[in-house]
């Protein structure tokens, strides 16, 4: 034990005299969440643009839609030749463009789901304005749950990332230095069990775990509100599972790299697929259903829905139960392929 605590306190200096590490570990994921925050803060209802073309049906008609449309609860609307309509739908400028006459043409990007929503805005409030009564009565009631904010969404998954980056790039870009610089030959040859050092490494994790998910999860409670409707201790098992499942992973990375160019390109080969299909700033379930088993394998997909289930949604263990699964596969075959593979020398 003693071994092993020496070789974590190590680690542990390793890290503090690399103020780029510290830098990239416990800033940058605040800074990021502040970003995201402020750009997706909630508004209201954002307004429907519309464009009323200048050059149709005369210049009364224009007028008529015009003002149809100026009075329409939520709708902006400017009057607009047909190069600056054109240039005005590309850039988004305006979400659709109304041409006056018998009929009224709407031309609008269906690809976009503003546009697509603003058609109907503003039809219906033609169609109101020329006397048509709605069929069915209907009332409105509006609601705002709980957690539907997307900073309430995007945090677990910045959260996610972070575990999987720091543990990662921390254990194996450490590794591969150690054998670039001859450290681990000079290691083995010492009364050292190997797998105290292997050990090292995710215990070292474990301590810079606590400051990195309380800053970066503290920030998001004080400032944006976000909420935690399950149990705090969950929470932190997640995080603390994540961060070992992800450290086997380093481990097993940098367990033959020779170079330090050498591991970033494996790093990335095994992260950006996680970057780009587990849910981090977008939902996994917009790609085809196909992909979806693998998806779900993913060990962060698995840490991402399960730290939002416990943040969003309140879940408890019996829930998280295939999640910590694939977590726990992740760690223990990881750690065990990287003692087996690991070269010293």
């Amino acid at each position: 034990m003693s071994a092993l605590r020496e070789l974590t306190l190590a680690r542990f200096r390793e890290f503090l005299r690399e103020p780029e590490a510290v830098f990239w570990v416990f800033a940058f994921p605040v800074m990021l969440s502040c970003a995201l925050g402020l750009a997706f803060r909630n508004q209201g209802t954002p307004d429907v643009l519309v464009g009323v073309l200048r050059e149709a049906a005369g210049a009364p008609a224009v007028a008529g839609v015009d003002d149809v449309l100026g009075k329409a609860a939520g709708v902006r609307t400017k009057v607009v030749s047909r190069a600056e309509a054109d240039v005005a739908l590309r850039n988004g400028a305006i979400h659709l463009l109304v041409v006056p006459g018998t009929p009224v043409t709407y031309e609008f990007d269906p690809s976009r789901p503003e546009s697509r929503v603003a058609r109907f805005v503003v039809d219906d409030a033609l169609q109101r304005a020329a006397g048509r009564a709605p069929a069915v009565p209907v009332a409105d009631r509006l609601v705002t749950m709980p957690g539907s904010r997307y900073i309430d969404w995007v945090v677990p998954g910045l959260l996610g990332m972070n575990i999987m980056g720091t543990g990662m790039w921390s254990v194996g870009f450490s590794v591969v230095q150690a054998r670039v610089r001859k450290l681990l030959k000079r290691l083995v040859a010492t009364p050292m069990r190997r797998r105290d050092y292997l050990l090292s490494h995710m215990a070292s994790r474990l301590i810079f775990l606590v400051l990195e998910v309380g800053v970066l999860l503290g920030f998001s409670v004080l400032v944006f509100g976000v909420p935690v409707h399950g149990s705090w201790l969950l929470l932190a098992g997640l995080c603390l599972l994540g961060a070992l499942a992800f450290s086997g992973l380093g481990l097993l990375v940098a367990s033959r790299s020779q170079t330090v160019e050498g591991v970033s390109g494996l790093m990335n080969l095994v992260m950006v697929p996680m970057w780009v299909f587990s849910g981090v700033f977008f939902a996994s379930e917009n790609f085809p259903d196909v992909m979806q088993p693998f998806i779900a394998l993913l060990p962060l997909t698995a840490l991402n829905q399960a730290l939002r289930g416990v943040m969003i949604d309140g879940a408890g263990l019996p829930s998280l139960v295939p999640q910590i699964t694939i977590l726990a596969t992740w760690m223990l075959v990881s750690f065990a392929a990287a003692l087996r593979l690991f070269r010293w020398r």
